[in-house]
């Protein structure tokens, strides 16, 4: 009977280990899932901008509105914001902007910033050359610290059909202050 039991029970045990395994590897595999594909939003993380040869208007395609949003967690002191609102970009042409923070608290707060992009469709055409996010930002009381983000449009979004009707990118940040520990 003891054979049994341990036939049924080891399995069971290694089960319960896989599956508390894959529960502590959610987030990171879905991070990277999100990275690579742009599934919910998040833009592709490019090392540099494509070299364009020559001035044409099949590799200046057509501009994109790209809007800016800032958000902060409601128990983060903190004003934030980008200095611009909005750039008008063409495909495949670098672009930098920036946001600014201010910790409008008593002590030094550590912050971190997600981000996301809107339409979702054309997450995996805007690409990140340099960011901010998900890094820890230590702003002191009455500080403030500009965070600069660098970015492009691949050309391959004139190709795909079905972003015919973009005209606008939204890149969106959140920041949430850091608890110790975490």
């Amino acid at each position: 009977m003891a054979v049994k039991h341990i036939r049924t029970v080891g399995p069971l045990v290694a089960l319960v280990a896989v599956m508390l395994g894959l529960a502590f590897a959610s987030v990171p595999l879905y991070r990277l899932f999100c990275q690579v594909t742009g599934f919910g939003g998040t833009p592709q993380v490019g090392g540099a901008a494509p070299a364009l040869t020559q001035t044409t208007p099949q590799n200046i395609g057509r501009p994109f509105k790209i809007e800016f949003n800032a958000d902060v967690d409601p128990h983060l002191p903190w004003q934030f914001h980008p200095e611009d609102r909005d750039v008008s970009v063409h495909t495949g042409r670098p672009f930098l902007i920036y946001y600014q923070a201010k910790n409008m608290g008593q002590t030094p707060i550590v912050g971190t910033a997600t981000f996301n992009v809107t339409p979702l469709k054309a997450a995996r055409y805007f690409h990140k050359i340099q960011c901010f996010c998900f890094k820890e930002q230590q702003i002191q009381p009455g500080a403030s610290k500009r965070f600069p983000v660098s970015f492009y449009v691949d050309p391959a979004i004139l190709k795909d059909p079905f972003m015919d009707d973009v005209t606008s990118i939204t890149l969106s940040y959140t920041f949430f202050e850091k608890k110790q520990g975490s």
